[in-house]
C-alpha cells in the first residue's frame, strides 16, 4: 500500500488541494464571519442568533465524528463514503439562494427559520464527512508532508475565498436585494460543485479494516480506554475547548465594526479579503514549520494570536485597526483549524486514528456552541467589548495550557496501544 500512495502522491495532493480551493472559493461568497452574520443581520438584530452562524457550522463539524468512527474503521476504503456524505454540506448553499430570492414574499421570521434549518444541515452535512475524509487523507499523504499539505490546501482555500469575498463585497453594494444575496449564495453553490469534481479524482488504495468484526460494545470499550490512558490527550481536548471560547470574538467583528465604526459593507468584503489573504501566507508557513517543529507550538503561537486579535477590537479607537484585528484572527484560525487537524492525526496509532479524530472533535463540540451563546449574551447584557474581554482572556489560558501540560504527540512516551475490539 505505502507503493501505492507514493506512486500517487503527486496527484493525490494536486487534486485534494483543488478541492479545498474551490471549497474556499464557495466560503468566500458565503462567509460564515462575514457573509452570512450579514445576512441574517437583514432579518433580526439578535446578537446570539448572528453569533451562533460560525457555531452551527462549527458544531456540525465537530459533532457527529465520534459517533461515525466505528463505521469508518470497519472500511477498506474511506472514499465512497467521503463523496456520499459531503453532498450534504454543499447542496444547502442553493438553498440559501431561494431563501434569499424568496425572502419577501417568506417574511422575515420564515426566512430566518429557513436559513438556520440550511445552515443546520450544511453544518452536520461536513460533521459526517469528516472522519472518513480526515482518516483518507491520513492514509493517502504520509505523516512527514501533512501539515504542508494541510497548509497548502488552506492556502489554496483562503486565496480564492479572499477574491470570492471581495467580489462578494462588491455584489452587495452595487446589487440589489435580494438579487445580490441570492447570486453570491448560487456562486457559492456552483463553486462547491467544482469542488466536488476534484475531490472525486482521489485515488485511494484498499487497506484491510482495523477489525471488520468488532461490536459496538466493543468499540466504545476502547474509546473509552483511550480516555483513560492518555493524559496528554486530554488536555489536548482542554485546550481545544478553550480555543473556541478564544474565537468566540470573532463572530461579531464585522457587525460591532459596522455599527460602531460606520463600516461599510464593500469595506466588510475588504475585511475579509484581509483576514483570507492573511491566512493564503499563514497556512503553508505554519504548517512547515509545524511538520519541522512543533504543531502544538505553533497552535500555542495561534492562541496568542486570538487574545492578541480580541484585546485589539476591545482597544480599537476607529476602524483601521479592524485589519490587523483580521489579521491576527487569521492566524489564530490557521493554528486553530490546519494545525489543529494535523496534529490529532498525531495521536495514537493508525487503527486508533478513527476514534482518535471522532474524540478531538465531537468531546469538543459542546465548547463550540457554548462559545457563542456567551459571547453574544455577553454582547447584548454587557456590550461587545465585554465578549472581546473573555475572549482575550480564553486566548491567554489557551496558550498556557498548550505550553504547561500538552507534550508534541511525537515526542511524547508512547503507550502500547489497547486494540479498539471486543476480544
Amino acid at each position: 500500500m505505502d507503493i501505492e500512495i507514493n506512486k500517487h502522491l503527486r496527484y493525490n495532493f494536486t487534486v485534494n488541494v483543488m478541492d479545498g480551493a474551490f471549497f474556499g472559493l464557495a466560503l468566500g461568497f458565503a462567509s460564515f464571519i462575514t457573509i452570512l452574520p450579514l445576512f441574517v443581520s437583514t432579518m433580526t438584530d439578535s446578537a446570539i442568533l448572528i453569533g451562533l452562524i460560525p457555531a452551527i457550522h462549527g458544531v456540525g463539524w465537530q459533532l457527529p465524528q465520534l459517533f461515525t468512527a466505528r463505521r469508518v474503521t470497519r472500511l477498506s476504503r474511506y472514499k465512497p463514503m467521503v463523496i456520499l456524505t459531503t453532498i450534504h454540506e454543499r447542496l444547502p448553499f442553493l438553498g440559501l439562494a431561494a431563501v434569499a430570492w424568496f425572502l419577501p414574499v417568506l417574511g422575515r421570521e420564515v426566512a430566518l427559520l429557513l436559513t438556520f434549518g440550511l445552515l443546520t444541515w450544511q453544518g452536520l452535512g461536513g460533521g459526517f464527512t469528516a472522519t472518513a475524509w480526515q482518516s483518507m487523507i491520513g492514509k493517502i499523504i504520509p505523516a512527514k508532508r501533512r501539515g504542508i499539505f494541510f497548509g497548502t490546501q488552506s492556502a489554496a482555500a483562503n486565496l480564492f475565498a479572499s477574491g470570492g469575498a471581495v467580489l462578494a463585497g462588491i455584489l452587495l453594494e452595487r446589487l440589489d436585494s435580494p438579487f445580490d444575496w441570492t447570486i453570491c449564495f448560487l456562486l457559492a453553490g456552483s463553486s462547491l460543485a467544482v469542488s466536488w469534481t476534484f475531490l472525486a479524482k482521489t485515488r485511494e488504495p484498499d487497506h484491510p479494516p482495523a477489525d471488520a468484526n468488532e461490536d459496538q460494545l466493543g468499540f466504545w470499550s476502547g474509546v473509552g480506554a483511550i480516555l483513560q490512558r492518555d493524559a496528554n490527550f486530554r488536555w489536548f481536548l482542554v485546550a481545544r475547548m478553550l480555543s473556541q471560547m478564544a474565537m468566540a470574538a470573532f463572530a461579531f467583528y464585522t457587525i460591532y465594526a459596522v455599527r460602531h465604526h460606520g463600516m461599510s459593507e464593500g469595506t466588510a468584503g475588504l475585511m475579509t479579503g484581509a483576514l483570507l489573504a492573511t491566512q493564503v501566507a499563514a497556512n503553508p508557513i505554519m504548517g512547515w514549520i509545524g511538520d519541522r517543529w512543533s504543531h502544538r507550538a505553533v497552535m500555542e503561537v495561534g492562541a496568542l494570536a486570538a487574545a492578541a486579535s480580541a484585546s485589539l477590537a476591545w482597544l480599537a479607537p476607529d476602524m483601521t485597526w479592524f485589519y490587523l484585528v483580521f489579521i491576527l484572527a487569521g492566524v489564530a484560525i490557521v493554528a486553530f483549524w490546519t494545525i489543529v487537524i494535523t496534529l490529532t492525526l498525531e495521536f495514537g496509532t493508525e487503527a486508533e486514528r478513527p476514534a482518535y479524530i471522532g474524540l478531538a472533535n465531537t468531546l469538543v463540540a459542546p465548547g463550540t456552541i457554548l462559545a457563542p451563546l456567551v459571547g453574544g449574551w455577553l454582547a447584548e447584557s454587557a456590550g461587545y467589548q465585554a465578549t472581546f474581554l473573555v475572549s482575550a482572556v480564553s486566548g491567554l489560558l489557551t496558550a498556557l495550557i498548550l505550553h504547561v501540560r500538552v507534550q508534541d504527540p511525537r515526542h511524547a512516551p508512547r503507550y502500547r496501544p489497547r486494540p479498539i475490539c471486543n476480544d
